[in-house]
Order: structure tokens, then C-alpha cells, then sequence
């Protein structure tokens, strides 16, 4: 298993990571993700390391805690061999300060996800989402605290935009608090999005990708293509996806191609997808999901071969998207002292 540097920081992670949203079930929406429990989660924990793969995500709002829980107890006796990446922003009662990233909250909420994991630290925490009610300033204190009291090792973000992450970023410079060295974000072939302005921002500021859904909701495993539609049982099936819909054109155009390459592999579309993935900047890992034994085993597959360059040029060109404004004219005017955004 390939192992990557975490943005700008000297922590290394495995460029695969098992997602845990699928762990608990605890309501109808996570339900859709999966309803795995202990010993389930127990023997995937257990094919990840023999795979290699020792970091494992989840976040307090999976479940209302219970895929901590779950986790916890699967790791248990073993939390040297591991690594957790766990988040906090989401709402997590019904009180007006049981949300957000304030002190309160945060300090709270930390506490609360080490007792649930069963550790005393968490490797990399991350804001689940940002909060624009609590000053940044207090946020990145927290955080920042959390880490000197030995309780977080290293800090990010999820769902930030650009102007939020380097807003972040200079606060921390100002004053010498920890910086965010992770950032959790949407990102595949159907949401390219991300190359516009938070992949730059990720190069420039040192600050590793953690992608999420990085198969679309199981839109890029096959299973949907031009005479496949996704089945009733699957998560897209019962709740739909998280993102904007793609339009049909554009998504079974994409599929087309995956599935081409995935012949020519002699590999799933979804190892070709997340493949893909693997070759773009400031990627550190992939979460990757699994309801069951055997999607684990496929998707373990997808770092153990590259893709050519003619074939991630065929996926980047059935994948690309229409620039919005600023980019649209960047890319129209750009020099040499004005690179292009990524394509």
C-alpha cells in the first residue's frame, strides 16, 4: 500500500481509508449507507490491515455516534497500529449550543468522540462543515488548544470553500496556531468542481485532499450505466444522491468510458475510477465504503495498479466540465504568470 505525506505536514496516511458512515444504521438515512455492526466492522478493520490500510474515518453525526462506537470497539487492542480521522460540527442534540464550531462545542464535542472511540487521542479532526456564526479566530483556538493538550493530533477541514480555508490558514499563520493540514471534500470524475479553486488553494497552502465519495454514490461502480438503473436496495436507490444530479448524458457518457478502461484493465470500473483519482494533486488518501466483505476487497483492489496517461486523458476528457466565471476567463487570458486552473 502506497503511503502519502498529509499536505504539509510529516504524518504519513494510506492513500486508500475505510469510511465509516456505513457503520450503526442508526436512522433512515444512514440506514440507506448501511447497517454494519461490530463484528461486521471487526473483520473489516481487520481485511484493511492485512491490506495495509490503517486509517479509518468517520465522524460523530454518523449514526448520533454509534459508528464511533462501533469503530472503537472494532480497534480495540490494537489503536497503535492505527490511524482515526474523526469530525465534529454537526449538530448532535437539540440544544441552541449543541452544534458548530465554537469552544463550547468543540471542546465538548472532542471529549466526547475520545470516550466513544475508546483512545485518548484523535490522529486527524476535522470541522465537518464551516460554521459562519462562531469567529474563526475562536475556532482555530480551540483547535489549536486541543492539539497542545495532546487530545488532537493534527487539524482540518471538510466542505470548505477557498475563501474559508485560507482565511483559516492566515489566522493560524498570524499567531502561530496549528494549521489545517487535511481538507475532506466531494471530488470525482461526475465533480470536477474542486479543481476550480480548492485544489489551488490545497497546492499552495500544503493542504492534503481527503476525498469523500469519491465513486459519486456508487454512481461510478457500473452498476448504473446506459441499461442499468440504480437498483431499489442501493443508497442512491432509496435516498438519491448528495451532490446535484448530473445530467444522464454526461454521467453514462463517463461510465462508458470507465467501462472501456476497465476491459482493457482486466479491473472494475470502480478501481479504474478511483485510480484516477489517485494521479491528482494534493490527493493524500481516498475514503472508500463498503457495505459488505466483498465491496471492500474490490475497492482495497484500486491502489494496486496506474492507469496510463492516455487513459486518464480520456477520462479527463469525458469528464470535463464547462468553466464558471472567474475560471472561464483565466483560462481564456492566462500567461505564463497566470497558470491555467487545473484541468
Amino acid at each position: 500500500m502506497e503511503y502519502r505525506l498529509l499536505g504539509g505536514s510529516g504524518f504519513s496516511v494510506p492513500v486508500l481509508c475505510l469510511g465509516t458512515a456505513t457503520f450503526g444504521g442508526g436512522n433512515d438515512f444512514f440506514r440507506a449507507w448501511g447497517s454494519t455492526q461490530v463484528k461486521e466492522a471487526t473483520r473489516m478493520v481487520d481485511l484493511c490491515l492485512d491490506a495495509g490500510v490503517n486509517m479509518f474515518d468517520t465522524a460523530d453525526a454518523y449514526s448520533g455516534g454509534l459508528a464511533e462506537e462501533i469503530l472503537g470497539k472494532a480497534i480495540a487492542g490494537r489503536r497503535d497500529k492505527v490511524i482515526i480521522s474523526t469530525k465534529a460540527t454537526f449538530r448532535m442534540g437539540p440544544g441552541p449550543n449543541q452544534l458548530g464550531s465554537s469552544r463550547h462545542h468543540l471542546t465538548a464535542s472532542c471529549d466526547a468522540s475520545l470516550k466513544r472511540l475508546g483512545t485518548d487521542y484523535i490522529d486527524l479532526w476535522q470541522m465537518h462543515g464551516f460554521d459562519a456564526m462562531s469567529p474563526l479566530e475562536e475556532t482555530m483556538r480551540t483547535l489549536d488548544d486541543l492539539v497542545r493538550a495532546g487530545k488532537v493530533r493534527y487539524v482540518g477541514c471538510s466542505n470548505y470553500s477557498g475563501w474559508h480555508l485560507m482565511k483559516a490558514q492566515a489566522i493560524a499563520d498570524r499567531y502561530g496556531w496549528s494549521r489545517f493540514v487535511a481538507h475532506q471534500a466531494y471530488y470525482s470524475l461526475i465533480a470536477r468542481e474542486f479543481e476550480w479553486e480548492l485544489m489551488p488553494v490545497g497546492i499552495d497552502q500544503k493542504v492534503g485532499t481527503v476525498v469523500w465519495s469519491p465513486l459519486a454514490q456508487g454512481r461510478l461502480t457500473g452498476k448504473m450505466s446506459r441499461s442499468r438503473t440504480a437498483a431499489k436496495d442501493t443508497r442512491v436507490g432509496q435516498i438519491g444522491g448528495l451532490g446535484p444530479e448530473p445530467a444522464t448524458d454526461y454521467l453514462y457518457g463517463i461510465v462508458d468510458v470507465l467501462e472501456a478502461i476497465a476491459g482493457e484493465t482486466n479491473r472494475s470500473a470502480s478501481q479504474v475510477a478511483l485510480n484516477w483519482l489517485l494521479q491528482r494533486p494534493t490527493i493524500a488518501t481516498l475514503i472508500i465504503g463498503a457495505r459488505n466483505e466483498a465491496q471492500l476487497k474490490e475497492n482495497l483492489g484500486a491502489a494496486d495498479f496506474k492507469l496510463t496517461a492516455d487513459q486518464v486523458k480520456r477520462l479527463d476528457a469525458a469528464s470535463a466540465k464547462p468553466l464558471t466565471y472567474p475560471y472561464w476567463h483565466q483560462r481564456r487570458t492566462s500567461t505564463d504568470r497566470n497558470p491555467p486552473p487545473t484541468s
